[in-house]
């Protein structure tokens, strides 16, 4: 088996997670830059509106993965690890409050971002971009969080036989 140096885990599920987290954050890097665009003083704006649409279309893609990642935390991860380390508070309250917040953003940023560009100024243009950017800033940092509490939590308090079954469920792809 060939050595994966950039990846920290040892547990299979641990390592499905931490592997996903790398795909999305390539994906997040490439409509980044088109956010950071938009943080020039001096853009037209019938080249903001083909930014847009283009961050649109890379946030719209994006979505799809993203679900089926958080999906697969929320419905066999985070539920088995909180039958270790609880539910109502702690650091598993706190990663579900990130997932419901970065949702929140790219919905917002989609919602504000639909119709028909071509009438939006480019104040309502930067106005919208600004919550995709939200959802990056939020998502870098949830990223960290999960790979620097909540996986190692994973690997050091589950039991062997649900640490095998969690790899058995995580074991799909998102894309």
């Amino acid at each position: 088996m060939p050595e994966h140096t950039n990846l920290k885990f040892t547990l299979p599920a641990m390592r499905i997670l931490e592997n996903e987290h790398r795909y999305l954050s390539f994906l997040m890097e490439e409509w980044h830059a088109i956010v950071l665009w938009f943080e020039q003083e001096q853009i037209t704006l019938e080249a903001a509106r083909a930014q847009l649409e283009k961050l649109r279309q890379a946030v719209l893609a994006f979505g799809v993965p993203l679900k089926r990642h958080t999906e697969k935390e929320e419905t066999y991860f985070f539920p088995l690890l909180g039958q270790y380390i609880g539910f109502d508070q702690g650091p598993l309250a706190g990663i579900q409050e990130e997932h419901r917040e970065i949702d929140g953003y790219i919905g917002h940023f989609l919602h504000h971002s639909e119709g028909d560009i071509g009438q939006m100024t480019l104040a309502a243009i930067r106005s919208a971009v600004h919550d995709a950017g939200e959802a990056f800033e939020v998502l870098t940092v949830h990223f960290v969080k999960e790979e620097t509490v909540i996986f190692p939590m994973g690997e050091n308090q589950l039991s062997p036989k649900d640490k095998e079954r969690l790899g058995g469920q995580l074991n799909t792809l998102i894309t």
